[in-house]
């Protein structure tokens, strides 16, 4: 009979992507940037809180939504952050569209703030929800009429290729931003987007001939700005079982176009498979976003959302073993009288129940308030760092991961009871292990509870290099050991 609570942290359990080097935690910047980069405040508070190591919970990756921008006419989006700018406007004395490099200002304030609170590591991506309006069948960045039609004009594919790769240019120019990658398409196989949407901008980019054909203008597009070094991603699909389906389909050019395989895990069982693909076809593989209601655990208050995410990582972790996992956006919900741009704010959720994002920013008081779905997400991003190896295992509430330089081994377990749940983890596989266990534990309602606290227990490591863990009703808990040689 298998005991589940005796964990085996096997360190050759490690993935072949990216040669098993772990890049890092993150999250998109649309659409809490756009929303809360008017203020200087908010918008340092909240690069602290998310990419500061030191002062916050260590992300390390963010992606940068260029706007296509919407028919200035249009009145349709009524979410207060989701109408993006973009960084072609029509001018009325030449009758042309010319680039304003004036654009986005409030996206590109918190990108600048992010680069100042991690300014070691930091990875950009750049990435497209729709091209410009005006490049669209529609006229309207929200989408076609019919949301499964493509609506990128066929004339205008290598207008947009274009159109992606100076604004990636002047970006890195402007604001000293470096940029790795960028990806021409968002969730393009779906039938989300529609014109006169209420939600985002959105385009459809059927699978096959059309998903091929950006991919391949938006990589010579790069090379003729000089951008070579910068990778192409794709598709971006919402399931992972369409994403390999969306990839199978390109073209071979295209597939040769791009570096790394980003995918969402919203939908689709098929984890182990896209690994294998991205695996079998040299590719890097990216968990590039999601988010959702998760909640988790008996009676658990406030850590029923901490509990859901952290399970939600876990099993992307375990199943897909992307080299990096990136949340879709760290604060969804604003509290505001006044509202933004004539659109009013949804206010804070019932932070008991699920909820999208970390954070809520509240622009009367100008201060994001942190939950402890994101003290829990830190349980992970604090300690898993950029350069480690993820230790796979095969439980559903255990990860761990390696760091050579340090020579730390760190185990992150969920524990979704509430009752004291006891695990054993075996070490023996390892050469040599410290002889002590240091504990980082968040765990019950935030003002009562535990938010990424260090224990004042220490456990031992045995001579046969086990240690035995009493795990806490409701809780998520970090093991850190010291002098760990493979």
């Amino acid at each position: 009979m298998v005991n589940e609570n005796l964990i085996k942290i096997d360190p050759d359990n490690i993935s072949s992507i990216n040669n098993g080097i772990f890049e890092g935690w993150g999250t998109s910047l649309c659409w809490w940037a756009n929303r809360i980069g008017y203020s200087n405040e908010l918008s340092r508070q909240a690069a602290e809180a998310f990419f500061s190591l030191e002062k916050g919970i260590g992300l390390n990756i963010a992606r940068y939504n260029i706007g296509g921008g919407d028919d200035p006419s249009h009145d349709h989006i009524t979410r207060s952050d989701s109408n993006m700018d973009g960084f072609m406007h029509f001018d009325p004395d030449s009758k042309t569209y010319v680039y304003d490099w004036n654009s986005d200002a409030t996206q590109r304030n918190v990108l600048r703030e992010i680069k100042i609170a991690c300014p070691d590591n930091l990875i950009v991506e750049a990435f497209s929800n729709s091209p410009p309006y005006f490049m669209t069948e529609s006229g309207c960045s929200s989408g076609a009429f019919v949301p499964t039609d493509d609506n990128l004009k066929s004339e205008c594919y290598d207008d947009f290729a274009h159109y992606l790769a100076e604004v990636t240019y002047n970006l890195q120019i402007l604001d000293g931003i470096k940029i790795q990658s960028l990806e021409p398409m968002n969730e393009p196989d779906t039938n989300f987007w529609h014109a006169l949407s209420n939600k985002q901008e959105g385009c459809h980019f059927s699978k096959g001939e059309s998903q091929s054909k950006i991919l391949t203008l938006t990589r010579e597009a790069l090379d003729k700005k000089g951008l070579n070094s910068v990778l192409v991603a794709g598709t971006d699909e919402t399931s992972v079982d369409n994403q390999i389906d969306s990839y199978l389909a390109l073209s071979d050019q295209a597939k040769d176009s791009i570096h790394r395989i980003d995918t969402h895990t919203y939908n689709g069982t098929k984890l182990s498979e896209l690994n294998s693909l991205a695996a079998a076809e040299g590719k890097n593989l990216w968990m590039s976003e999601v988010d959702g209601s998760y909640t988790s655990g008996v009676n658990a208050g406030e850590m029923a959302p901490a509990l859901g995410l952290a399970e939600k990582i876990i099993k992307d972790m375990n199943g897909l073993k992307p080299s990096a996992w990136i949340l879709w956006q760290v604060i969804d919900s604003h509290v505001s009288q006044e509202g933004y741009n004539g659109k009013a704010d949804g206010g804070a959720p019932d932070y008991k129940k699920g909820f999208w994002g970390l954070a809520t920013a509240n622009h009367d008081r100008q201060e994001i308030i942190l939950t402890q779905k994101y003290f829990g997400f830190g349980q992970f991003t604090k300690f898993i760092r950029p350069g480690s190896k993820i230790i796979y295992t095969t439980s559903n509430r255990n990860i761990a991961a390696y760091d050579s330089l340090s020579k730390k081994l760190v185990i992150v377990a969920v524990n979704s009871s509430n009752n004291v749940s006891p695990y054993t983890y075996d070490l023996s596989d390892f050469s040599k292990t410290g002889t002590e266990v240091t504990l980082v534990r968040t765990s019950g309602d935030k003002r009562k509870g535990e938010s990424l606290a260090q224990l004042k227990e220490k456990i031992i490591v045995f001579d046969d290099k086990t240690f035995d863990a009493n795990l806490a009703p409701n809780s998520i808990t970090t093991f850190i050991i010291s002098d760990v040689e493979i």
